[in-house]
């Protein structure tokens, strides 16, 4: 088991799948992506770099893309939360999968980028 995994052992029902469904995205568009844990919640990382984070919490769950990736694809967030680097997002609300696809492959080309 993945230290990814080992957290998401203790989240439950929809909210543990909708997470696994964000990380088997990332997954996909970025196969090479290595499960890590930072700042306390689970973390892809690409070429050693940040890709992405996600989390649970009470009422909603949320993606960390950073803020280069919000501010570029906002138009199509209008119906999230957003903050610098956040997106939240809930069970009856989720980000669809080719949007989802997008936010992970920006963050990836910034890494491939520097």
């Amino acid at each position: 088991m993945s230290v990814i995994d080992d957290y998401l052992a203790n989240v439950k029902g929809p909210q543990k799948a909708r997470l696994e469904r964000v990380r088997q995205i990332a997954m996909e568009v970025v196969p090479s992506a290595t499960d890590s844990i930072g700042y306390g919640m689970p973390v892809l990382k690409y070429k050693g770099k940040y890709l992405i984070g996600f989390a649970p919490f009470k009422d909603h769950m949320s993606i960390f893309p950073g803020s280069e990736a919000i501010e570029k694809l906002s138009s199509k967030l209008t119906t999230y939360k957003l903050s610098k680097g956040t997106v939240q997002f809930t069970l009856d609300n989720p980000i669809p999968d080719d949007l989802l696809k997008e936010i992970i492959s920006l963050c990836a080309g910034r890494i491939d980028a520097n």
